[in-house]
């Protein structure tokens, strides 16, 4: 089996306990005042493992909720339930993200979107796919014709004017902003053509890891918001259809640098 079908395995897996658990009582805890975790989060993280461990047992793991690999270049990078928030409260914008990253290189991605089970998927060089198609980034060329989504970090309470900056910069010059509340979903979104561009503060490696490469594969750009590379280990995102890239750079740097 290669290492992309094992991923889509691991994520079909959990996908189907998801949606097995959309219909039960839910044992919530609290990491912190918003962050929340499930049954189904650590039933659906123990799956993935458990498929990861049989087809790749020398690839070691960093997962949201059990840890793991967080310092090494070589490992699986595993958001079990990517938009706990919206399961909780029955948003349908939920998914399974994996991404295999090999010697500090991303390789292997998937987005198992867990609401209507389908799978988005990508492997360097080869592109990527979604619905049994080719996907690509839309060809919009100026931030005043784009659809952008975004999301806020669970800081928001505390430092709700910084992000709020954020959003009323772009609110007046783009046609909308979208926040969907789940990062992989957005990074779907993105690598679909259906936004245009995507920014976020406060993401964690497992939020990002498998978007990156979606996005990347189907013909986008990805970096931090002031045109750097970015750091997965603490992901301040910007990620475009390629043409609004230095726009959005542009807009964001200077909002940065004005803080």
């Amino acid at each position: 089996m290669g290492l992309l079908d094992v991923a889509i395995q691991a994520g079909r897996v959990a996908a189907e306990i998801i949606r097995d658990g959309a219909g039960e009582a839910l044992n919530i805890h609290h990491k912190g005042a918003i962050d929340m975790v499930t049954q189904v989060d650590l039933a659906a993280e123990r799956a993935i493992l458990s498929v990861l461990a049989s087809h790749t047992p020398d690839i070691p793991v960093f997962a949201e909720e059990s840890g793991g690999a967080k310092t090494l270049r070589t490992r699986w990078i595993v958001d079990p339930l990517d938009g706990t928030t919206n399961f909780v409260h029955g948003y349908p914008s939920y998914a399974v993200s994996i991404a295999l990253e090999l010697d500090g290189v991303l390789e292997v991605a998937c987005i198992f979107d867990a609401v209507n089970g389908e799978p988005y998927t990508a492997q360097r060089g080869h592109g990527a796919f979604g619905k049994g198609c080719a996907l690509a980034v839309s060809k919009t060329s100026t931030v005043d014709k784009a659809l952008l989504a975004t999301g806020f970090p669970y800081d928001r309470a505390a430092h709700a004017d910084r992000y709020l900056r954020y959003m009323r910069r772009f609110l007046v010059c783009c046609h909308g902003i979208r926040r969907a509340g789940a990062a992989s979903m957005d990074f779907v979104a993105l690598a679909s053509g259906s936004v245009d561009g995507y920014w976020e503060f406060g993401l964690k490696p497992w939020d990002v890891a498998a978007g990156v490469l979606l996005v990347q594969e189907a013909g986008g750009e990805v970096s931090d918001m002031t045109g750097g590379a970015l750091d997965l280990s603490a992901p301040r995102l910007l990620a475009t259809n390629g043409k609004l890239h230095s726009e959005m750079t542009q807009i964001l740097a200077e909002l940065i640098s004005s803080e």
